[in-house]
């Protein structure tokens, strides 16, 4: 039974995934601190932050799956992000290769969550 928002396993993944990029992003170059730095910290954390306040509306449709969209489209962004940051050689393929299938699991967790909204509060995903 659901009874918070991290009894999701989508919420504890994106909130992992978003742990391990931001100790990740201290390996990446200077240069990129304003750029890569900046907008992957803000993304990866954007998923898990998302989903605890979509819950906290959950009751209102529109409310519930605007932050549902929200969470998906920085998940979207993530995966730009860290493409960039493997095809510019800043990370390791292996690394980055792990990182994409893991938010690709994560989308695909999102967007199962906003087709079945109504059963949320239950919901085992």
């Amino acid at each position: 039974m659901i009874q918070s928002f991290k009894d999701l396993k989508v919420y504890q993944e994106s909130y992992e995934l978003a742990l391990i990029v931001n100790k990740a992003i201290l390996r990446l170059p200077s240069s990129e601190r304003f750029d890569l730095v900046d907008q992957m910290r803000r993304a990866s954390k954007s998923i898990p932050a998302n989903i605890a306040e979509g819950y906290a509306k959950r009751l209102f449709e529109k409310e519930f799956k605007k932050y549902l969209f929200s969470s998906i489209g920085s998940c979207n962004e993530m995966v730009v992000h860290i493409s960039f940051a493997k095809d510019l050689g800043f990370w390791k393929p292996e690394f980055c290769e792990d990182l994409l299938k893991r938010y690709d699991v994560v989308g695909k967790q999102l967007t199962r969550l906003l087709q079945n909204w109504k059963s949320y509060p239950t919901s085992k995903i």
